[in-house]
């Protein structure tokens, strides 16, 4: 692979965990020993992040004693891409060797007991995308054609991380995720219907990053940082400066957790 050959030219570490940083989330990279990092646009196949805030780089380094291979931003459907270009990046990772995926995400918050910048560890979603990214031939040495997703968050990764979080003091809520294709946000009827399927949380990423993890059989751990409220009765209009503003302030929140479930971990 052309990417991992490229990689290799800068970095000859084995990733333990692959990990993507979503809006307003790129602060963790300062906690991380780098050794290299690499914009988007020099790895062969990769796609260049245009989302607000994603640096689009890839950092390698060694995080809290782990070694980790982060996203500094991630790509959406939204942008263009296919969910195949979306999801590449974890096929370079997991040929790199990482056996683990790290996600985190700015999302809206549909469960009236969430505040803003809480955090919201993954515990299932529902899937409204219009493609997947395994569909077509399957290549059976990167996985099998018909994953199972009955456990698609590692439920002891989950335990670990909501146990991690109360130990510090930091609220932290399991959720269910729902992934649209956006950019548009939702109306007042769709955030009501998507809190009668059963989720408590929406965004536009992640579900197809953890699909293309289970292919690859990887585990997976979720966090994602609710940024706006998307109560059908009580709505604002969205501000994106402030959502940037407030996933920073959850950031720094989610940093010290996945900073103490690393070490733990």
């Amino acid at each position: 692979m052309e990417a991992v050959e490229m990689i290799r030219q800068q970095w000859s570490g084995t990733p333990k965990a692959g990990m993507i940083l979503g809006t307003g989330l790129g602060g963790l990279t300062a906690q991380v020993e780098v050794d290299c990092r690499i914009p988007y646009g020099d790895i062969p196949h990769f796609p260049v992040s245009t989302a607000p805030s994603h640096a689009g780089q890839l950092v390698c380094g060694t995080l809290h004693g782990v070694k980790v291979v982060v996203m500094e931003g991630r790509f959406h459907y939204y942008e263009g891409y296919s969910l195949q270009q979306v999801t590449f990046p974890i096929r370079v990772m997991r040929a790199l060797g990482a056996d683990t995926l790290v996600v985190t995400s700015a999302v809206g918050g549909m469960n009236p007991l969430y505040q803003l910048a809480d955090i919201i560890i993954l515990e299932d979603h529902i899937n409204l995308l219009p493609d997947n990214p395994l569909r077509g031939v399957n290549d059976d040495e990167l996985g099998e054609r018909f994953p199972d997703m009955s456990e698609p968050y590692s439920r002891d990764l989950v335990e670990l991380a909501r146990q991690t979080a109360l130990d510090l003091s930091i609220s932290a809520h399991k959720g269910v995720l729902v992934v649209v294709a956006g950019p548009n946000l939702e109306t007042r009827a769709e955030y009501r219907m998507l809190r009668q399927m059963g989720a408590d949380i929406v965004g536009m990423s992640t579900v197809p990053e953890i699909i293309v993890a289970k292919h690859a059989g990887m585990k997976t751990v979720a966090f994602s940082i609710v940024t706006d409220m998307c109560l059908p009765d009580a709505i604002e209009p969205a501000d994106l400066n402030k959502i940037i503003a407030v996933a920073a302030d959850g950031g720094a929140k989610l940093e010290r957790v996945l900073a103490e479930f690393l070490r733990r971990w």
